[in-house]
């Protein structure tokens, strides 16, 4: 008796799967989540996105034309940091930086030689930034500083004057990400936000298509019992889930150089464990909701909006406010992003991404459990 019941378990789940996958096949939306989506988004977070400030406009105000000032100017033009503007009254980078045509502007004095001459130091130059965008005016400051800095030491060692030179030298070392390449970072992030919503949107679409059109309806009735459902409506996404995936990493390593130090098995593996969470929340929310419009609503608040601003990929958590931090704990795609930097940047940290995958676990549990109990064997 057990046998037979056994049996016709498999069967009921075998017949349910043939049904998602030709209806997969005869509906086009899933195609256009799991195909097009993900390369627009690798397409836009590997190409036209990025982070890296090169070829920044500003302008120069040349007052002093004496050798070292000329020597000072051209450690700025052969920077690929800025492309520089040359002038010599600084009246005429005002009009331009309050256009936005440059992000600031250096002044060099008409006494930056004699001030050297007379007491042995460096006149100071005033940076002067545009602070309506903070990031690129400390971007503007920060590089100057260097640029700056970089000039002083090989002025002092081109005289052979020990005076100017500094007592410690520092030679910074970067880990992981060398080429400070943004497009590594973001590339690596862009996959968590991308298994989010293929994840969630394409069982809540799925489903809900279901609930609205009668059809889920006419399967509770049957014999087909609820374990059945749920693994028969996870099965075919998770494999959709999982081939996109290999898709986007494909892409990222071939087509925009992203390294994956860490072991490809390892990659999959968390893949997989964040996929069937993102499919059980979509689940979730579709059996919840019933509703495809108020479905895609719930899906796009609960499940990309927190993945995009809350996990990490984009927003440094540890400036986030006390309370803010807290929320980031349950948001599944903080614990995936943290994992797939590390597998991808670092390599195999396997401390790390067993404890980052517990709570993923321990949140997909919780939304099968919920589905389970609200999808009942009554049409009430």
């Amino acid at each position: 008796m057990i046998e037979e019941n056994k049996k016709g378990r498999i069967r009921r789940v075998k017949a349910l799967f043939i049904k998602e996958f030709f209806q997969i096949i005869r509906d086009p939306s899933s195609i256009l989540i799991t195909i097009f989506l993900p390369l627009l988004l690798i397409f836009l977070y590997g190409s036209g996105v990025s982070l890296d400030l090169d070829h920044l406009r500003v302008g120069l105000v040349l007052e002093d034309t004496s050798p070292d000032a000329i020597s000072f100017s051209k450690s700025l033009t052969d920077s690929t940091y800025f492309d520089v503007e040359i002038v010599r009254d600084r009246r005429e980078l005002s009009d331009q930086i309050t256009r936005g045509a440059i992000r600031g502007f250096f002044y060099v004095p008409s006494y930056f030689t004699q001030y050297r001459n007379r007491y042995d130091k460096i006149a100071d130059i005033q940076v002067v930034a545009d602070g309506s965008e903070t990031n690129t005016a400390n971007f503007v400051l920060n590089y100057a500083q260097g640029v700056f800095r970089n000039w002083l030491l090989q002025e002092a060692i081109s005289k052979g004057g020990s005076k100017e030179l500094p007592l410690i030298t520092t030679e910074p070392r970067i880990w992981y990400n060398e080429e400070l390449k943004s497009r590594y970072y973001l590339l690596s992030g862009s996959l968590a936000i991308i298994m989010t919503l293929i994840g969630s949107l394409l069982t809540a679409l799925v489903v809900a298509r279901e609930w609205e059109r009668g059809t889920m309806e006419a399967l509770i009735s049957t014999t087909v019992g609820i374990r059945e459902l749920v693994i028969a409506k996870i099965i075919p996404y998770f494999f959709l889930g999982m081939i996109s995936m290999v898709m986007c990493v494909f892409i990222s390593t071939s087509f925009y150089g992203l390294p994956l130090r860490g072991s490809f098995l390892l990659l999959m593996l968390v893949s997989a464990i964040f996929l069937i969470s993102s499919l059980g929340l979509g689940l979730m929310i579709s059996t919840l909701t019933k509703n495809q419009i108020l479905a895609y609503q719930i899906t796009l608040i609960v499940g990309f909006l927190p993945a995009y601003i809350l996990s990490g990929f984009l927003f440094e958590i540890d400036s986030m406010p006390f309370l803010i931090k807290l929320i980031t704990y349950i948001i599944p795609a903080k614990y995936f992003v943290q994992s797939l930097q590390s597998i991808f940047l670092v390599g195999n940290v396997f401390g790390l991404i067993f404890y980052d995958m517990i709570p993923i676990i321990g949140l997909a549990v919780i939304c099968f459990i919920i589905t389970a109990f609200h999808t009942v064997k009554r049409l009430d």
